[in-house]
């Protein structure tokens, strides 16, 4: 019996895998960056299974996962491997391409770091109401913020938080550095 395959939503280039295998062909899959993950238990892949799903080509199940996107950055993986490899910078390049590619399990991140580094670049701090406005503006999902709106009002009730942007730093202070940090990414 012929059965009809079903289309992906998205096909991701096994490609774009290749500059991250590169840096982890010396891997021996021991499991210490696993051991070491405080983040590990709620990961779906397990630090040495994601990077063998990457020297295998796996990408439709590394973009899948939610080990990456879960990955703090406390380096402690990359400081205890025993090969010395750039573990952390891996998933930073996974993150990365997980972006580029625009794939809907890492959007809600992406969209919240390009949030975040939108007011940063525009106030030289974050400024926590347009942040989050941007943030809920680009899910466009109207139940996102009724889930924060509880905290909101704990943090305008203390202070934390005002309505009204401060106007007393200058505007776009970190907008020539973001610039120059563009540039140099271009150029490579």
């Amino acid at each position: 019996m012929k059965t009809a395959r079903r289309a992906k939503p998205h096909e991701i280039s096994d490609a774009i895998l290749a500059p991250i295998r590169e840096e982890l062909l010396a891997c021996i899959q021991c499991g210490t960056c696993t051991g070491s993950c405080r983040n590990a238990n709620l990961m779906d892949f397990t630090p040495r299974r994601l990077w063998r799903l990457v020297l295998t080509g796996n990408t439709e199940e590394v973009f899948h996962s939610r080990t990456f996107a879960l990955c703090s950055a406390c380096y402690y993986c990359t400081l205890r491997c025993p090969r010395g490899l750039p573990l952390t910078e891996a998933m930073h390049a996974l993150k990365r391409a997980a972006a580029h590619e625009n794939i809907a399990e890492y959007r809600p991140s992406a969209r919240f770091y390009g949030s975040f580094l939108d007011s940063v670049r525009r106030h030289g701090r974050v400024n926590e109401m347009e942040f989050m406005r941007r943030y809920f503006i680009l899910m466009k999902n109207p139940a996102i913020p009724l889930k924060f709106t509880p905290l909101g009002l704990r943090l305008l009730r203390k202070g934390k938080i005002s309505i009204f942007p401060d106007k007393s730093k200058p505007e776009h202070p970190l907008d020539r550095m973001f610039r120059r940090v563009e540039e140099l990414e271009k150029a490579k």
